[in-house]
């Protein structure tokens, strides 16, 4: 593991924070999980995937939740880029990774909240970022599709922050590990209105008469429109940005329970997994329980550009 904190490399070990920053007293911070690979095209031999999106999202996500006014996108994408590049020459030869996950945390730091009310607050964000061996995902999940069962918790699309990677995480694993105590690969999360948000841990692509859709996003709402609960992901952003050159026609809207479970295929996406098909759903069968054409040819996409 190559672990960077508040602006230099430390070891594993020393890779501590305060007992009172805000990410551990009151949860106050928001993270972002990427893909880091090999490539000998670029200065410094790595690359991570949309590396630049997920800057943009952390660095809007921040504003808009009082994190910070000023993250520096560039300062922080040097530093990813450094950290992937000592983890494949440090360790990387004893492990025979190829591909590195990257794990950026933003904290409010050393800050008490509570002494802070009605004044702004002047503070220090904590900065944190590691990389590790990425996950190896069984091949079978791509060939054969995984299951997907219905989550108990809903998101709530009231809450201001919702839509936004923040570190209250915790309920979104909780049901990621029930449906896997259930032999499912994802757990689909429902808003308290009964639409569809996503996975715990993804975004969800309906295909229907050979176009996607997609729930509408923190950020996507039309005007006079609840907000939405939905993260916007940068997976997501790929598919939808690469979509057109595949000739699938996208559309972002309310999607309900029937229209996944009427879908010709379903797929779900992340940073981690990139486009998982989905070949059933609680009992129902999707696509005839097989992995679908259109699937397969956006995977297939997104494989071409996290490999470059």
């Amino acid at each position: 593991m190559t672990v960077f904190l508040n602006g230099g490399f430390v070891s594993r070990d020393e890779a501590r924070v305060s007992a009172f920053d805000a990410g551990m007293t009151h949860g106050v911070g928001l993270f972002e999980t990427m893909l880091g690979v090999r490539d000998e095209r670029e200065p410094e031999g790595v690359r991570v995937v949309q590396l630049a999106e997920h800057l943009e999202r952390l660095g809007a996500s921040a504003k808009k939740t009082g994190l910070s006014e000023d993250l520096r996108a560039d300062r922080l994408g040097e530093a990813v880029l450094e950290c992937v590049r000592r983890f494949f020459e440090e360790e990387a030869g004893r492990i025979g990774a190829e591909r590195a996950r990257v794990r950026l945390t933003v904290t409010g730091g050393d800050l008490n909240l509570l002494e802070t009310i009605g004044r702004r607050a002047e503070h220090t964000p904590t900065v944190l970022m590691s990389a590790t061996g990425a996950t190896r995902y069984p091949d079978e999940m791509f060939e054969r599709g995984v299951l997907l069962t219905i989550a108990d918790a809903k998101a709530n699309p009231l809450d201001p922050l919702a839509g936004h990677k923040t570190l209250n995480y915790w309920w979104r694993l909780r049901e990621l590990q029930a449906a896997g105590a259930k032999g499912a690969g994802e757990a689909l999360v429902l808003q308290v209105t009964n639409h569809v948000a996503g996975g715990a841990v993804s975004n969800v692509f309906v295909v229907k008469d050979g176009g996607l859709v997609t729930p509408v996003a923190q950020g996507e709402e039309e005007a006079g429109a609840l907000p939405s609960p939905v993260l916007p992901g940068v997976t997501r952003r790929g598919v939808l940005e690469f979509a057109e050159e595949l000739g699938l026609p996208a559309r972002r809207r309310l999607v309900t329970v029937e229209d996944v479970l009427d879908a010709d295929e379903v797929f779900l996406t992340n940073s981690s997994w990139g486009v998982l098909p989905v070949t059933r759903v609680e009992r129902k069968e999707i696509g005839g329980g097989t992995v679908g054409e259109v699937t397969r040819r956006v995977r297939e996409r997104w494989l071409e550009m996290a490999q470059g």
